[in-house]
């Protein structure tokens, strides 16, 4: 047993420190969460982390965090799109005129069919206005920001046209569910089962796999720890929101996109290519990167994203109002940036733009329930960023 020790252990520690080095930008935003929540917490004798709050807040985040993750492959890419915020508005303002103004009339009977026609025009319609503009960014080599921030004017116009000035109801039955929803707390328990074994299984694929390849295997103990604390982490999430009504439909939507849209850009060829062209377009183009091909992608996706995203915002909120979406752009951006995004391009993660919007979601939830007035939590959100990318600009010279 000494011998098995004594040689397991040297290996472990420098696994640690490379560990903590090349994580230390994802858990200072971690521990920001914590002194945030902790703050919040002190000042409002304990009804920030209450159930009802608790379970408010992540349902809160979801519709500008699933915009996050569609930019974040645009800010690798060293782009931007100013265009998110009013783009799902109008997606949420169609889906609602369709469930109140054409299914409640054509199918009165058939709510679930209503619903889900509702979604897959919204999603085709997003997609659709996707693919022009990253033709128009892509092909016709118009810079991102000026096609985007037109299609930010364009968006709010068509906006303004579509609910004619007024406020749509988009409250009918099974489209509800969509930002509403919960799942009972017996199928939220069998839900986060499910994701414990596969995150067990995903890191012991992953060894695998490295072993085959010929690539350094790092200490077992190291990543069984990492898979430890995310299962708890998953376990205390859903005993909280047990407390209340369960899981949130829409959270539950946002961690599957999340983590599809994080398996393309670390596994597949598409998603390193962006790195790629960010890192350094020419490098890219002379190994053969077709830059134009995976830009125009990255925006479809993107396009279908502000669909997902304006399909959760018109279910949650219930309506389609003349003020949807409006900001979100801003809220999108800043949760990149704050989970370690570079505005050059070339760096910036899924997992850290998570973090980011939930930093972001938890200010302003926070300052909310303070009462303090609108103006002051933009000038504290403003701050807040400013210092944190300073933080982030500090440690990379360090």
């Amino acid at each position: 047993m000494s011998a098995i020790s004594s040689t397991s252990s040297p290996s472990a520690a420098p696994d640690v420190i490379k560990l903590f080095r090349a994580n230390l930008r994802t858990y200072g935003l971690i521990i920001a969460t914590i002194v945030i929540w902790g703050v919040f917490f002190a000042v409002t004798d304990g009804a920030y982390l209450g159930p009802q709050n608790f379970s408010n807040l992540f349902r809160q985040m979801a519709v500008t965090a699933i915009l996050s993750v569609g930019m974040v492959l645009i800010i690798v890419t060293g782009n931007i799109d100013l265009s998110v915020g009013n783009y799902a508005g109008f997606i949420s303002v169609v889906v609602a005129k369709l469930q109140n103004d054409v299914w409640r009339i054509v199918l009165p009977d058939q709510p679930l069919l209503a619903a889900a026609l509702s979604v897959l025009i919204g999603l085709a319609v997003a997609v659709l206005f996707g693919m022009i503009q990253a033709s128009v960014i892509s092909y016709l080599r118009v810079p991102a920001f000026i096609v985007t921030l037109g299609g930010m004017w364009v968006f709010k116009g068509a906006l303004l046209i579509v609910t004619e000035g007024k406020t749509i109801a988009a409250n009918q039955p099974y489209f509800t569910q969509i930002g509403q929803g919960y799942l009972p707390p017996l199928i939220g328990w069998i839900v986060a089962a499910g994701v414990i074994v596969l995150l067990f299984y995903n890191m012991f694929s992953n060894r695998q796999k490295k072993r085959r390849y010929g690539f350094e295997v790092g200490s077992i103990y190291i990543d069984l720890l990492k898979t430890v604390v995310l299962a708890g982490v998953l376990v205390v999430y859903v005993f909280f929101v047990n407390q209340y009504n369960g899981i949130q439909i829409p959270v539950l939507i946002l961690a599957v996109v999340a983590v599809l849209v994080s398996y393309v850009s670390d596994n597949t060829r598409f998603g390193r290519y962006a790195y790629a062209i960010g890192g350094n377009r020419d490098a890219a183009r002379l190994s053969g990167v077709n830059i134009r091909n995976n830009i125009f992608w990255i925006f479809v996706l993107m396009g279908f994203l502000c669909g997902v995203s304006g399909i959760v915002l018109a279910s949650y909120v219930g309506y389609g109002t003349i003020a949807a979406g409006n900001g979100y752009e801003l809220v999108a951006i800043a949760a990149c940036f704050l989970g370690g995004a570079s505005p050059a391009g070339g760096e910036g993660t899924i997992f850290g733009a998570m973090i980011g919007a939930l930093i972001m979601a938890s200010l302003t939830n926070g300052l909310q329930i303070m009462n303090v007035p609108a103006a002051w939590q933009y000038v504290v959100q403003g701050i807040i960023l400013v210092l944190a990318v300073f933080g982030d600009v500090y440690l990379k010279k360090r």
